[in-house]
């Protein structure tokens, strides 16, 4: 018997966890979009939360009868994502991070045009960090983020582009039937769960496209400690795609090695001379290497935010990686 055919044309899921800030302005702008709100299904899965959150929500689904707030116990991401997938039925899937933002009011209905006429499974989405209302640190970050030095994410993301693409680094919108094909998020994954299920997409050979007509933006994090959790997440999630899918590049591996040689020589450098020299010098060539960078953005940005910001910036995306791609790397090998 086939299935009854949704009402519905587009599912919008975004997990939430002590964001009742960024929740609410992610509201507003998909209940502006120029798209019938009949024709859309919006999820929020709900992690505890120990800010105003789901008072937030709450308000919203009063004034919107269509959001749904489901409970999401674990707080993780994959796992809000899977909760949303499963409790909708429309035929078109967008995925979203609770700090995304939309530039225009016609995002959802050219998502709807490009799925319906380039027939792809997956669409991709330009994603520059900052949107306009961004503090000094979060537009610090977004720029040395999208820097050689900062964990540059794939060039689609930031380059204009458009067409079939690798959507490892930027899926964001699916037809339904391919988490029939491909499975849902992988929900040991605290951190690269959408690089992870973007990956297995890809091996599936499903078709992915990316086009400007959908590009958002993101807000950074807005302090050290947010970003430094942020790339400690990111770390751990590394490593365990790597494990996963047996796909380890020496990009993966510098971090983790890098901290760890940092490390080692820390602690010998208390017992001998000459592995202080050597952790001093360590230390040196990388301040020079961040200043340098810090100072070469701030150039060529046109924003001194950069030279300021980057000190610690960079320390905490490169430190944060690495130590969370070691924890992962020694947790794994302890059981081995």
């Amino acid at each position: 018997m086939p299935a009854k055919k949704s009402k519905f044309k587009v599912a919008i899921v975004i997990p939430v966890k002590n964001e009742e800030n960024h929740i609410s302005r992610l509201l507003d702008q998909v209940y502006l979009q120029d798209f019938p709100m009949d024709k859309i299904e919006i999820v929020v899965a709900l992690g505890y939360s120990r800010d105003n959150s789901r008072t937030v929500v709450e308000k919203f689904k009063k004034r919107f009868g269509s959001l749904k707030i489901l409970d999401n116990a674990t707080g993780l991401q994959a796992s809000g994502y899977n909760l949303g997938i499963k409790n909708t039925t429309a035929p078109y899937l967008m995925t979203l991070d609770v700090r995304s933002y939309f530039p225009t009011k016609d995002l959802i209905r050219s998502m709807v045009e490009t799925f319906e006429s380039t027939a792809s499974d997956c669409l991709c989405r330009p994603q520059p960090l900052a949107p306009p209302d961004s503090n000094e640190f979060q537009i610090s970050t977004a720029y040395c983020r999208s820097s050689i030095l900062g964990h540059r994410p794939g060039q689609e993301i930031v380059e204009d582009f458009e067409g079939p693409i690798d959507p490892i680094s930027s899926g964001a919108m699916y037809l339904r039937s391919v988490f029939e094909k491909v499975g849902y998020f992988d929900e040991s994954f605290d951190g690269c769960e959408d690089v992870e299920f973007n990956y297995r997409l890809k091996l599936a050979g499903l078709k992915s496209y990316l086009t400007q007509k959908i590009r958002q933006a993101y807000y950074p994090p807005e302090t050290f400690r947010e970003l430094w959790t942020q790339m400690y997440r990111y770390g751990r999630g590394r490593f365990r795609f790597a494990r996963k899918h047996d796909e380890y590049s020496i990009m993966q591996w510098l971090a983790g090695f890098g901290v760890g040689v940092f490390l080692i020589l820390l602690v010998f450098s208390f017992f001998s001379t000459t592995m202080f020299d050597y952790f001093r010098q360590m230390v040196f060539v990388y301040l020079l290497v961040v200043i340098f960078f810090s100072g070469y953005l701030a150039v060529q940005r046109h924003y001194l935010g950069c030279l300021l910001y980057g000190l610690v910036i960079f320390p905490a995306i490169h430190f944060g990686l690495g130590l969370g791609f070691l924890r992962e790397f020694l947790s794994h090998a302890s059981k081995n």
